[in-house]
């Protein structure tokens, strides 16, 4: 397990922490569970933040990633693409800083996102 956590309040005031914070209050308004945010800019050109999430079926997949991308859209940020919103297994998010993962959990443990990226910070 990752020992390196960020407070979430003395974050660096760059965009893609604004947009993280905007997508997990709507994923935690629509139940999402195991929330994550991993911050890669000190090990990662992929992206700076990974945002993970768990719905726990198709369908809650499936309206955990509107939600988020509903909420987004009202302050300008559409995905550079998305793939899985509609299958409800494992979505993706691409917002090119800022990449939101959301999946079921026998899914979320078979890839195990955390693992692969467990030297980055967690931001709480």
């Amino acid at each position: 397990m990752n020992d390196q956590t960020t407070n979430w309040n003395v974050r660096e005031d760059a965009p893609s922490f604004t947009t993280a914070e905007r997508a997990v209050h709507a994923l935690l308004a629509h139940k999402a569970e195991d929330v994550v945010v991993l911050d890669l800019r000190q090990g990662s050109d992929v992206a700076d933040l990974f945002l993970i999430a768990t719905g726990t079926s198709e369908p809650q997949v499936t309206a955990l990633t509107k939600a988020v991308m509903d909420e987004l859209r009202e302050v300008g940020e559409k995905p550079l693409s998305t793939e899985g919103v509609e299958q409800g297994r494992w979505a993706l998010l691409d917002y090119v800083d800022l990449v939101i993962h959301v999946m079921q959990p026998a899914t979320r443990e078979y890839y195990q996102l955390e693992r692969l990226w467990n030297d980055a910070a967690r931001l709480d």
